[in-house]
């Protein structure tokens, strides 16, 4: 199997200008394939190479002590061992989660691979394991702190791992916006109902998962967006939708919500910059928030997919905007697009629109078919790639040693009302 990294190392950028490209940014950095020790010990104004290289970085996040030099000059070959004999020693005693956005060097390690519904799941199923080291982002680590017991460390890798979609919606501007829409639509209709549900994507700090516990709303994943909805509609007139306003769009209207009931909410203006009129009239208000990743797909690059190869079936991923999704055959979270995958007749060709790490492990997995990434440009999370093999080595061998470092510790009154709103999600079971 060819590493991503690997195949990163190996690529030349593409400019902006030829077909399928997306406008911005208009290239991606190719030292993600490098070591991100180079990159990571300072948070900049950016995230470093990689899709969310231009987003900005607030100037809370964490960032990455450097590491031991031993880990960072260690080869493939070394760092590998290293982590299966660290696991062995450990034993029960740890379990490791696996996004499927990780680099396959470290997906090979991991005891749970899945989505973010799954390893919120996961993070509680193994009671005995004393750490549970969570190879993801932040606001993961975070929900399996909320969700394990209490004797349970939770651990990540390299503490730069955050998400810039995540860090959109920060917890003073959604209390701001909350404020603003008390104030307009008050607390409760006149049959009781609320008039606003606070729905928060699982890509987003645990701050703002208890905000929606505290307000009797809920947390949603890609997997069970729709559950959630309706969830949330039972219970109230309309839906604060935050961070990614595509995946609200996405699957509010094909609920049959029409757009012109999901108002964006900015939180720069007044009101988000809609009217009072605009936010009674709505269904869905939708923050302004995105994922750099989905947002660099494009219909023309869909186009030019089937221009190519004619049948292809394309399934894209609901942070995707909303145009990419309806010119696609179907989207779906990244379980669902590896169900479609693993299900399809023998000899299928498909176009995906995720993250390119899974569709080129999709891609090694199923050499019955032809699977390629939409984007030309070969341009990972930024902050996914930063759990390289080398930090996962050093947090466990410092657990062999009986240090635990790089805890992710939710304080407790944030973490019960988060909890309250990760029940429910959980509850809310995919369709």
């Amino acid at each position: 199997m060819t590493s991503v990294a690997t195949r990163i190392n190996l690529l030349t950028e593409k400019p902006a200008n030829l077909p399928g490209a997306t406008p911005a940014p208009s290239t991606c950095s190719t030292a993600l394939g490098t070591s991100p020790w180079d990159f990571a010990p300072t948070v900049s104004a950016g995230y470093g190479p990689g899709a969310s290289q231009d987003d900005a970085v607030p100037a809370s996040s964490p960032a990455q002590p450097v590491i031991p030099d031993e880990y960072q000059q260690a080869s493939a070959e070394e760092l590998d061992r290293r982590i299966a004999a660290a696991k062995a020693t450990l034993g029960d005693r740890v379990v490791v989660l696996g996004h499927f956005y990780q680099r396959d060097e470290v997906v090979k390690h991991a005891d749970f691979l899945g989505d973010s519904f799954q390893l919120a799941r996961a993070a509680r199923s193994r009671p005995e394991a004393e750490a549970i080291v969570f190879c993801g982002v932040h606001f993961m680590a975070e929900t399996a702190d909320i969700l394990s017991g209490d004797h349970q460390s939770v651990i990540l890798p390299n503490l730069a791992a955050g998400c810039s979609m995540a860090d959109m919606a920060d917890e003073d501007s959604v209390e701001e916006a909350w404020e603003q829409l008390m104030d307009v639509l008050g607390e409760t209709d006149d049959d009781g109902r609320q008039t606003v549900i606070p729905v928060t994507y699982m890509n987003s700090s645990a701050a703002l998962k208890a905000f929606c516990g505290r307000h009797g709303g809920i947390v949603c994943t890609s997997s069970n967006a729709a559950t959630v909805l309706e969830w949330a509609f039972e219970r109230g007139r309309r839906v604060l939708f935050f961070p990614d306003q595509h995946l609200g769009r996405n699957t509010a209207k094909a609920m049959g919500i029409p757009l012109e009931q999901m108002p964006m909410w900015n939180p720069r203006h007044d009101l988000g910059g809609s009217t009072a009129e605009q936010l009674a009239d709505a269904k869905v208000i939708l923050w302004h928030g995105f994922c750099s990743v989905h947002r660099r797909f494009t219909v023309a690059q869909i186009e030019q997919a089937r221009a190519e190869h004619p049948g292809v079936r394309v399934i894209v991923h609901p942070e995707c905007p909303m145009p990419v999704v309806d010119a696609a055959d179907e989207s779906g979270s990244t379980d669902h697009i590896r169900k479609a995958v693993e299900a399809a007749e023998p000899g299928s060709t498909f176009a995906i629109g995720t993250e390119i790490n899974l569709v080129n492990r999709l891609a090694d997995e199923h050499p019955e078919h032809t699977i390629f990434c939409l984007d030309p440009v070969i341009c990972p999370c930024s902050t996914m790639y930063r759990i390289h093999p080398g930090y996962l080595a050093w947090v466990l061998e410092e657990l062999v040693a009986g240090r635990v470092i790089n805890r992710i510790a939710v304080d407790a009154t944030t973490a019960r009302d988060a909890e309250v709103a990760l029940e429910r999600m959980l509850a809310a079971l995919p369709r």
